[in-house]
């Protein structure tokens, strides 16, 4: 079963980080939506954060992860959030199983294949190595060597923990996407659809979605709303939460 953090009473509300992320990116973000009334469930995914560590890793299996999450926490009518790789896993959860989604929102990615770019950040994590019991801030300087962003660096060093005394380690299961990566930029599959409400969020500085692909999600999403995060690049939950806020809540209500 999936690991989670659940906050507030009502309607369930489930959101799904991005590839390397985990659940703690929406912790604030998840406790405001928790104060408007929802019973807000953010997961971690399969090989993330606390979730198990598993060799197969593909956006079918992570669909039927969150699709058995919700069977067993007996949740209905979802609302579901997701960003990047989580939101093509929103996706194709909301066309397998229309029925569990009310309504979907999908932050800064389309539905299309996307050519492989995470290169340079699996580089860099695959250079640390950890028999050598390095620091955190050892770990941060040769991550810096691969990764110039600060911003980037500090998404991932999130997932860095004490697995025991004096050794670090990496929550999320680098072995297998240095195996699997290509099934990351993986396109949904053409004949499927959602029906009901959808709302696609953008970065005004992300390059993810472009105008060439609001033909693409339109007939995919028939019902849908497209808008763009002004200030914000591909992380626009963390880059500009208040108007993704307002977006979102105004969606829902």
């Amino acid at each position: 079963m999936l690991n989670s953090r659940i906050e507030g009473n009502g309607k369930p509300f489930v959101i799904l980080h991005g590839f390397l992320g985990m659940s703690d990116n929406w912790k604030t973000l998840g406790s405001q939506f928790a104060e408007d009334g929802f019973q807000v469930h953010m997961l971690d995914l399969r090989n993330h954060g606390k979730s198990f560590h598993s060799d197969d890793f593909s956006y079918e299996l992570m669909a039927n992860d969150v699709k058995e999450y919700c069977d067993f926490h007996k949740l209905e009518n979802i609302i579901l959030l997701g960003h990047s790789m989580g939101g093509k896993t929103a996706m194709l959860l909301a066309t397998l199983f229309p029925d569990l989604v009310e309504k979907l929102i999908i932050a800064d990615i389309g539905p299309k294949f996307y050519p492989q770019h995470h290169q340079p950040i699996l580089e860099g994590l695959n250079a640390v190595d950890f028999s050598k019991q390095p620091s955190r801030s050892e770990v941060e300087e040769i991550v810096s060597n691969y990764i110039t962003d600060f911003g980037t660096r500090q998404f991932l060093l999130k997932s860095l923990y004490w697995k025991e005394k004096e050794q670090l380690a990496f929550r999320f299961n680098l072995a297998v996407f240095n195996k699997k990566i290509e099934e990351i930029g993986k396109a949904l599959p053409i004949d499927n659809t959602f029906e009901k409400p959808t709302l696609f969020l953008r970065g005004s500085n992300s390059n993810y979605i472009l105008d060439s692909d609001f033909e693409t999600i339109r007939y995919h999403f028939p019902d849908v709303k497209i808008v763009t995060i002004s200030n914000a690049g591909h992380w626009l939950h963390a880059e500009n939460p208040k108007d993704f806020y307002a977006e979102t809540i105004n969606f829902l209500k």
